[in-house]
């Protein structure tokens, strides 16, 4: 992983535990998308038509590939929030949906503003015994959270929602991906997870601009999504009565320059090897918890919690969070704390030089 580090020479200038707010663009990436602008500006449309034509096809292999979906149900959008509003305009408020207090706003927001009849679970040690009470009362159609809380790094536990899903087969769930692809090895078509959306710009590492959705057959005859285009039918006049359900999700033109980063950044990752990547990322969230637990900085119901994110919310006030930025150390204040997050371009020197400053303050 240090040969990797050199990707990122931002690394040598600092202490980067901030790619929950936004990952780091790699050296070849960068210059993938000089030689992508470049080629536009020299030739204009006919660079620019045939990337279209053969760039996003592509791009959507590749995201297909990554995570185990069949390629005619990935939809290409430019970002969770998107995607996440046009599919809700086509989901039947009979719905009864359930939520988690406190997630990500693009999660419960786009629910709360149509009004749907929603019930919450609080995030805490029993965040899955209580998701079971309440769909097991049968007040529950819908299931939707993010995989990966962006506050304090709590994840749901997947086998969990296996469970779930094979009790009450007719749960539909909906997930944001946002915070947890890109940190662990995940298989979509094995999972309990029924629609699958993210943004690319964090733990993806492709930058803004470009996201996806996911779906399994049957969570497509859940919606009636009306949004359409002159992209939904890839130019062809002749289909606008044919159109298939993730070209709904892809009304208009889908930029090359995003959408290629994305798939340069997924085909780097996958060289790279994603179980790699995730025991990069096991080991430096089991060093981290045990040393911020030695200094008491984490919550209990954290430390109980069987499985976590790469996001780790720390006690700690604006003196403390000056003091980490004083000492170079890149974070976020989120909620009551400070959001630390982890990914597998850091070291353990940069978990020493954090507990480091820590102790000279706490």
């Amino acid at each position: 992983m240090e040969n990797i580090r050199r990707e990122f020479p931002l690394l040598d200038t600092c202490v980067y535990l901030n790619t929950a707010s936004s990952g780091l663009l790699s050296k070849s990436l960068v210059d993938w998308r000089y030689k992508h602008d470049q080629a536009f500006f020299e030739k204009g449309s006919g660079m620019k038509v045939k990337a279209i034509m053969d760039l996003i096809p592509e791009t959507r292999n590749t995201v297909a590939q990554f995570l185990n979906c069949r390629i005619t149900n990935v939809a290409l959008t430019p970002n969770f929030s998107l995607g996440m509003n046009l599919l809700l305009d086509g989901l039947n408020k009979k719905h009864k949906v359930l939520l988690l207090e406190n997630d990500y706003p693009s999660v419960n927001w786009p629910f709360e503003q149509r009004e749907f009849a929603v019930d919450y679970v609080k995030i805490d040690e029993h965040l899955e015994e209580e998701i079971y009470k309440k769909v097991k009362s049968g007040k529950v159609s819908i299931l939707a959270f993010s995989v990966v809380q962006w506050l304090n790094g709590v994840q749901i536990d997947l086998d969990f929602l296996k469970d779930l899903k094979r009790e009450f087969p007719n749960l539909y769930i909906i997930a944001d991906g946002t915070q947890f692809l890109g940190t662990k090895d995940f298989d979509f078509d094995a999972s309990a997870i029924d629609v699958l959306g993210t943004s690319t710009y964090k733990w993806l590492l492709s930058g803004y601009g470009n996201g996806f959705f996911l779906f399994k057959d049957r969570a497509k005859e859940l919606f009636s999504v009306k949004s359409v285009g002159f992209n939904s039918v890839n130019g062809d006049m002749s289909k606008k009565e044919k159109i298939e359900f993730v070209k709904h999700l892809e009304p208009g033109h889908l930029d090359t320059f995003n959408f290629g980063s994305l798939k340069f950044s997924l085909n780097s990752l996958t060289s790279i090897g994603i179980k790699k990547i995730e025991e990069q990322n096991r080991q430096l969230r089991k060093k981290a918890m045990q040393e911020l637990d030695d200094l008491g900085l984490l919550k209990e119901f954290v430390l109980r919690r069987k499985q976590h994110g790469n996001i780790l919310n720390i006690r700690g006030d604006e003196k403390c969070f000056q003091h980490l930025t004083n000492n170079n150390i890149i974070c976020a204040q989120r909620g009551n704390g400070i959001r630390l997050s982890f990914h597998f371009y850091n070291n353990e020197n940069d978990i020493d030089a954090l507990i480091n400053a820590l102790k000279t303050t706490v």
